[in-house]
């Protein structure tokens, strides 16, 4: 148990970073679904920012061998761009850690509000949208081999996504080392609102493996690494997002407004088509060392992808302990390359002919995100279990600049979360 041991007190900002990333990845996942009027899939070359997470409480019931915990959280994302999320979600989990076993749930909904650039480019309408989402873990470690498994179901009007998962894990070395290793599965399907998938739809599956091990260097430092490999296969091509094609010699600058661009158009305007394929390939490192009465944590992540995207991903995070009191600062960069087919601006050919490839999504496109922000959480139980009750409180902002697109040339967001978490 002792780089279990260590790992909890080294980590204590990620320990349930899963949960409280799922909520701001929806968030983040539906200002992307407002842009575009369809979900799209999750991109492992822009993971979302994730707020510092509220340790779990630790008291124990002293008449059984089960825990048990119980939350909920309430996000909020927003932007310049017109374009606000709301994100409420519940989770539990049970436990024997004598047993060794687990089992987790969380169930959450996006209420999605939108009149970003891109709706109104396309002469329409404030959007609103809302998607669900739960989710059902459980995994057994009664000694140094250990196995797990996942399911998460999401649906909204013209999407729905399937996703299962199993992973094993052992431990070496005397719990020094753990090695780990993952198969996600996930089918998708895309549609239009108001129209049955079985008269018009596109499916996606996606293929994810994880090989990953952790080393307990020194009683306070861990150091752990990551490799990921996912193929998606499949038309995900949104199917609201018409691309405006442009004449030959007609020059468009960046950050064209909605009323350039419709002067400047010809007026064709063909449906997004993307590969119907992707690989992609990331590699991170973890670095947390627990001092006195403070926790440090920095990840650096490198990815690739066949679609010739490349993008680095480093986060820093620094929780200080003060008393009943835990808060600390937090600062992510992202940056990244366009894939091979972008344009700002995509040419009409001869005879009517455009690119076979075209998107209009600015998340493919190149551009630099900063985040900085912040957590705060309180412990409220009692003086013997003070961590039966926590409440906490996360503040995020997030700039970025946009190098090559059209519409907008950067865009300021933010994301908040307030949660409460108990002890059974």
């Amino acid at each position: 148990m002792q780089l279990r041991r260590a790992a909890g007190a080294l980590l204590l900002v990620a320990v349930l970073t899963a949960r409280r990333a799922n909520a701001q990845a929806s968030a983040e996942q539906g200002r992307a679904t407002a842009e575009s009027g369809a979900t799209p899939s999750s991109s492992a070359a822009t993971p979302d920012p994730q707020p510092a997470a509220v340790a779990p409480p630790t008291h124990r019931v002293s008449t059984s061998n089960l825990t048990g915990t119980v939350g909920s959280e309430i996000a909020e994302y927003a932007d310049t761009d017109h374009v606000f999320v709301f994100t409420p979600s519940i989770a539990g989990a049970v436990s024997n850690p004598t047993a060794g076993w687990s089992v987790n749930a969380g169930y959450l909904v996006d209420a999605v509000s939108a009149a970003s650039v891109d709706i109104v480019s396309t002469a329409s309408r404030r959007w609103e949208e809302v998607r669900q989402e739960g989710s059902l873990a459980g995994s057994y470690h009664p000694g140094n081999l250990g196995v797990g498994a996942n399911a998460i179901v999401s649906s909204e009007p013209d999407y729905l996504s399937l996703n299962a998962g199993a992973s094993v894990t052992q431990d070496l070395l005397n719990k020094n080392l753990t090695w780990l290793f993952s198969y996600e599965y996930g089918h998708d399907v895309s549609g239009r609102t108001g129209t049955p998938f079985s008269v018009f739809s596109h499916e996606i599956d996606h293929h994810s493996l994880k090989a990953g091990v952790t080393l307990l260097l020194d009683h306070a430092t861990i150091v752990s690494f990551v490799a990921d490999v996912i193929f998606d296969i499949g038309d995900e091509s949104k199917p609201y997002r018409y691309i405006p094609l442009f004449a030959p010699g007609v020059y468009v600058p960046v950050g064209a407004s909605v009323a350039d661009v419709t002067s400047l158009r010809v007026s064709e305007r063909p449906l997004e088509q993307l590969p119907l394929s992707r690989q992609r390939f990331a590699t991170s490192g973890r670095l947390a060392h627990r001092f006195r009465s403070s926790t440090v944590r920095v990840d650096e992540r490198l990815y690739v992808d066949t679609w010739g995207m490349k993008a680095t991903t480093t986060d820093a995070r620094y929780l200080f302990d003060l008393g009943r009191f835990e808060v600390g600062p937090h600062l992510r960069i992202h940056g990244q390359s366009p894939v091979d087919f972008w344009q700002r601006a995509y040419v009409m050919g001869p005879g009517f002919t455009y690119p076979a490839l075209r998107t209009g999504d600015r998340e493919l496109g190149p551009l630099l995100t900063a985040t900085g922000g912040g957590s705060l959480q309180v412990a409220l139980g009692s003086k013997a279990a003070p961590r039966a009750w926590v409440i906490g409180i996360d503040l995020n902002g997030m700039w970025t600049q946009y190098f090559d697109d059209l519409y907008i040339t950067q865009r300021w967001s933010f994301v908040g979360g307030v949660s409460l978490e108990a002890a059974l």
